[in-house]
């Protein structure tokens, strides 16, 4: 059994997770007539991911959010072919989704020092433009964060989410009696003693129509698309909004959730889910775990208790449900242990769809090389045979 160290928590204050901004490319440079001397072109605007980055640092470092490129210089008699304008580089978290005014997706950036031409600069004056040089490109883009974790914490309010973390953890998240104490993402890290790293994104909690973007919705569905995989966190004695709302069992509550993850994208269904059955402390807990995992192994057998738009066209299957308590501790260690588990599971799987791919692509590269004739000779001889 693996063990763990410590969680470390990062809170991000005045989290942002979209920023719009004016990007324009720089304007060519005149061409020189008599002597058929050629502008330089513009310079283009590009963002490019960077770790330790924030939508917040952006803002607050350039709060006008206008990007402006350099201009190519002109031809001259020193310099026939003017020289390109200087590019502008703007640094944006890893996670970012590049999108235009109409919602149109320019284009992500998942990893460190990927990046996206987003503003192009204008050609320099030539021939074909009688020596007149272009504008360069304007645009208005929107910078989409989503956040990139291993795990996504997937809950109704008051499961129990920001307790689990602050068990876990040195960190001191806000924890009351009332729905929606999570109002903005955090991550956090699960150090391990190999040095294993694990990063959990604690996000604001669902409420039943959060497809429709009702609560917190969109602001929070849209960060679990880049978790590798989820952890369902649910309270063993149910959930109930308010007295206005229906009272839901956890059984209900998992279904539910389940639910408004596929009515929001089908491809969320996909990733691999644990469940983490909370407040195992209170009383009836044992019994009431019980009859949910009962529940979830034969959920066909329950349907009678949703409506039938309730019903998800898939039922979640976990790879691991542990109950556990973040009042007295109980489970933390085993819940930590699944997770590394479950990840290391996914990331040999990973690696081996990896290593075949990378075979078939050496393999198709040698047959693209073969001599066309010795191709016809082989033919020729197997159809003799």
């Amino acid at each position: 059994m693996v063990r763990c160290g410590c969680l470390l928590l990062r809170k991000y204050g005045n989290f942002m997770d979209n920023l719009r901004l004016f990007a324009k490319g720089g304007a060519g440079g005149m061409g020189y007539p008599r002597l058929g001397g050629e502008g330089g072109n513009g310079g283009d605007v590009w963002v490019v991911a960077k770790k330790r980055m924030s939508l917040k640092k952006i803002k607050d470092k350039y709060p006008q959010k206008r990007f402006v490129a350099g201009g190519g210089a002109n031809s001259r008699i020193s310099a026939l072919k003017g020289e390109k304008g200087l590019d502008y580089e703007i640094s944006v978290p890893v996670g970012i989704t590049v999108t235009d005014e109409r919602g149109q997706i320019i284009g992500e950036l998942n990893k460190e020092d990927d990046r996206i031409l987003i503003a192009k600069g204008g050609l320099g004056g030539n021939l074909l433009s009688n020596f007149l040089p272009s504008k360069g490109q304007k645009r208005i883009i929107h910078l989409d964060l989503k956040l990139i974790a291993d795990i996504g914490l997937v809950g109704f309010p008051n499961a129990g989410k920001s307790s689990l973390l602050s068990r876990v953890s040195h960190a001191k998240p806000e924890i009351a009696d009332y729905a929606f104490t999570t109002l903005k993402p955090q991550l956090g890290k699960i150090m391990y003693e190999d040095f294993k790293q694990v990063s959990v994104a604690d996000l604001p909690g669902l409420i039943e129509g959060a497809h429709m973007n009702k609560g917190m919705g969109h602001k929070f569905l849209k960060h679990i698309e880049r978790t590798k995989q989820l952890l369902f966190v649910v309270d063993v004695s149910g959930f109930q909004l308010s007295s206005e709302t229906k009272f839901r069992s956890a059984f209900e509550t998992v279904i539910l959730l389940t639910k408004e993850l596929e009515l929001y994208k089908e491809d969320l269904m996909k990733k691999p889910s644990l469940l983490a059955v909370n407040k195992m402390d209170l009383p009836d807990a044992k019994d009431k775990f019980s009859e949910l995992v009962n529940q979830l192994r034969n959920p066909k057998d329950f349907s009678h208790l949703f409506e039938k738009d309730e019903i998800p066209g898939k039922t979640m299957e976990f790879q691991h449900i542990i109950p556990i308590s973040a009042q007295t501790g109980e489970g933390i260690e085993e819940l930590k242990n699944c997770l590394r588990l479950s990840i290391d599971e996914q990331s040999n799987q990973d690696n081996e769809k990896f290593s075949k791919k990378q075979l078939l692509n050496l393999h198709n590269s040698k047959l693209s090389h073969v001599d066309p004739s010795l191709k016809y000779a082989r033919m020729e001889i197997t159809e003799c045979h």
